[in-house]
């Protein structure tokens, strides 16, 4: 029997990953082997005198592992159902050691092992960690990442990957200290049927007249509020949009600063909030996602492909079946919407002091730079990747289009938007700011709080994350 209900289980793991798309990570491909690339087939890497024999990859869900499995030349999967149990790449073990981000634990368990692995027994040395966005100069701008160069990747091999996915893992010197397969870069994602009954047409463009800016977006909040429908689920769903867009980073010379585009979230959510025209559910939880739903009555999400399709796409609403193992909606579609924004993203950093420098660099290389492999995880796993010829040649051919999306292909969209990112005002901080921020401003939101009083529980909350900061 078909379940009428959101997967919660599939919200799990994004929450988990993200922005994997990795807070989210971006997905899963299931638990069948997806046929590898046939460019490599067999692996190079052979455990010598000089190179450990297992290689340890620290992460904080399955996503990476899974891609490992479904992708990787050469590499042989443990177990084809659990990914997480690792393999072999030659002669090499691989093990994954998973800890969750809750509660900070993920970036915990680095700040433990990461500044003494130079030390550790051969078999215990971490050789790989992921990172997302929110907190990856907190790792690249110290000695426990190695840069790229180290391991004879060249400025030429990665010529194809988009620049901002290597400006957010640069340190201040100018070293790349991380690859990543994937880009999160976002689109405003609308309710078809919605959008026919109150804009009287679901064309992309024609929607996009309707959103182009916020104060048309808050124009169309006011019509479809007339008929009954919620613009977002949730204030936090635009909040990505507004926080990638700030024209100064979180904290200022050790102070922290709320930037003027963060406030301009502020008082457009408190508004729509006000009037009914969203709510105030939290990221991932079933009142926030109960709104997949082809006949919910939310008009609109923000997000990358990966919301698109691992999140939106694990509602089984009976329409639209594929080969009868998965249901979707079906009846959502895609435009530019008010500002560009990227939501999530993995990076691989090799850690410093590991043994296995070799086939950390053919992982590397393979899984962000082979554009066999990374072509197949778009077709797979509907991830937008990290490489521009592929992501080109996708966007213009109809067999990538999304079911979620009623057969639309966004990927032009998307590739637009990852030439535009702009990380020029990102920092360490940013995880524990911006979660801190949206829990602050929900009292506010809620009528339980004045803004005042949010903001100064937001400041104390982050100075106690981080002491070394002021107000």
């Amino acid at each position: 029997m078909k379940k009428k209900v959101i997967s919660i289980l599939m919200a799990g793991i994004i929450a988990a990953s993200l922005a994997a798309c990795g807070s989210g990570g971006s997905g899963s491909s299931g638990g069948t082997e997806a046929p590898k690339s046939e460019k490599t087939e067999t692996s190079t890497v052979e455990a010598g005198a000089e190179e450990g024999k297992v290689l340890n990859i620290q992460c904080w869900n399955d996503e990476f592992a899974r891609r490992m499995r479904d992708h990787m030349p050469g590499y042989e999967a443990a177990d084809k159902d659990d990914a997480t149990k690792g393999g072999k790449l030659g002669d090499v073990e691989v093990r994954f050691s998973i800890t969750p981000s809750t509660d900070n634990a993920y970036q915990n368990n680095l700040d433990a092992v990461l500044p003494e692995n130079a030390d550790a027994a051969a078999d215990d040395k971490v050789d790989m960690f992921l990172v997302e966005a929110d907190y990856a100069l907190k790792y690249v701008n110290t000695p426990v990442a190695l840069p790229i160069a180290d391991l004879g990747i060249t400025e030429d091999e990665l010529a194809n990957q988009y620049k901002y996915t290597k400006d957010i893992v640069t340190d201040e010197e100018g070293n790349l200290k991380g690859l990543s397969w994937q880009g999160c870069p976002g689109v405003l994602i609308y309710n078809r049927d919605i959008a026919k009954e109150v804009l009287g047409s679901d064309d992309p463009e024609e929607v996009q007249k309707a959103v182009a800016d916020w104060d048309t977006f808050k124009k169309t909040a006011d019509q479809l509020k007339e008929k009954g429908y919620k613009i977002t689920s949730t204030t936090n769903d635009s909040y990505r949009v507004f926080s990638n867009n700030v024209s100064s980073p979180w904290v200022v010379d050790g102070k922290i600063n709320v930037d003027d585009s963060i406030k301009t979230w502020v008082d457009m959510s408190k508004e729509m909030v006000d009037k009914g025209q969203t709510g105030t559910a939290d990221l991932w939880s079933e009142d926030w996602s109960k709104g997949f739903a082809k006949d919910a009555d939310v008009f609109c999400y923000f997000g990358p492909a990966w919301l698109i399709n691992f999140s939106m796409g694990a509602v089984d609403d009976g329409s639209n079946e594929d080969d009868g193992s998965r249901t979707f909606a079906g009846g959502w579609g895609a435009t530019v919407g008010p500002q560009g924004f990227y939501w999530g993203g993995t990076w691989i950093c090799a850690a410093a002091g590991t043994d296995n420098p070799t086939a950390v660099a053919e992982i590397m290389r393979q899984m962000t730079t082979n554009e066999d492999v990374l072509t197949e995880i778009v077709k797979v796993d509907n991830d937008f990747v990290n490489n521009k010829p592929a992501m080109e040649a996708a966007a213009t051919d109809d067999s990538f289009a999304f079911k979620p999306l009623g057969g639309q292909n966004p990927l032009a969209m998307f590739c637009e938007g990852a030439e535009k990112i702009d990380l020029s005002n990102i920092s360490e901080y940013d995880q524990g700011c911006n979660e801190s921020f949206q829990l602050a401003m929900k009292e506010y939101f809620e009528g339980n709080a004045s803004y005042d009083d949010a903001l100064a529980a937001f400041f104390k909350a982050v100075s106690e994350k981080y002491p070394e900061l002021t107000y």
